[in-house]
């Protein structure tokens, strides 16, 4: 029997350490003010910056969750810890099921290879098997709308190509976990429309949706439970027009 996906952030706290930094300097004054006093020294004495401190979550299979906080609350940082980007200082994240992450599409496409091969490392690196980036490649190809430029190196695209590129690649399967930051706009006005209804039928086959942003109506179309962060701590959770409404 399939076994169901699931996310699972226990007590997770996250720093940042802030290097050629003195805590008296004016500059760091305005760091320990912007961060809502969250400066401290880490336990190699450095200055640093508690981005997350003490979150555990639990999220299972059919779970729409929207991510809300101000400017600097710890949304990206959550999503960056639960898609194994960064390390926590303490604490521990559980995944069952396989992940994508829209947080940033475009990341980890090499400019000396080619289209095809970017299509290939990458969908091997969302964890597809050899024979279904095969299997895939020719529709994330035709998505892509880019055409003989497939076959030149990624250095040669404008900013736009590569997001057409990362973005087909990224949404070429079915998520068991889909993190996202925002809703997500890719590429010219005329691929935007093409983009926006792929994400939606994205979001549709995913098991598990997590979804940061400060756009409250889109959470509360999208999202059935909210997560409300500040300074780095989760403030409050439960259904999504009620963490609304705290936020």
């Amino acid at each position: 029997m399939k076994v169901q996906p699931s996310l699972r952030v226990d007590s997770v706290t996250v720093d940042f350490p802030i290097y050629n930094a003195n805590m008296r300097s004016i500059k760091n004054q305005f760091i320990y003010h912007g961060t809502g006093g969250r400066v401290g020294r880490d336990a190699a004495n450095r200055l640093s910056v508690r981005a997350l401190d003490d979150v555990s979550l639990n999220f299972d299979h059919g779970d729409r969750v929207g991510i809300l906080g101000h400017n600097g609350a710890g949304k990206t940082t959550l999503l960056r810890v639960m898609a194994g980007v960064y390390e926590p200082v303490r604490g521990h994240v559980w995944r069952q099921g396989r992940l994508a992450s829209l947080l940033n599409v475009s990341l980890g496409i090499d400019s000396e290879s080619t289209g095809y091969e970017n299509i290939v490392s990458r969908g091997l690196l969302l964890g597809l098997s050899p024979t279904e980036v095969e299997e895939r490649t020719a529709e994330i190809a035709e998505f892509t709308e880019l055409g003989d430029y497939l076959a030149m190196p990624a250095h040669t695209y404008s900013s736009g190509m590569r997001l057409r590129l990362g973005f087909a690649v990224c949404t070429c399967f079915d998520p068991e976990i889909l993190l996202m930051d925002e809703w997500l706009g890719v590429g010219d006005r005329n691929f935007v429309e093409k983009a926006r209804r792929r994400v939606d039928e994205f979001v549709e086959r995913a098991g598990i949706l997590v979804l940061a942003s400060q756009n409250t109506a889109l959470l509360k179309r999208v999202c059935e439970k909210g997560v409300l962060l500040e300074g780095g701590k989760v403030k409050a959770t439960g259904p999504i027009d009620e963490v609304v409404d705290r936020y």
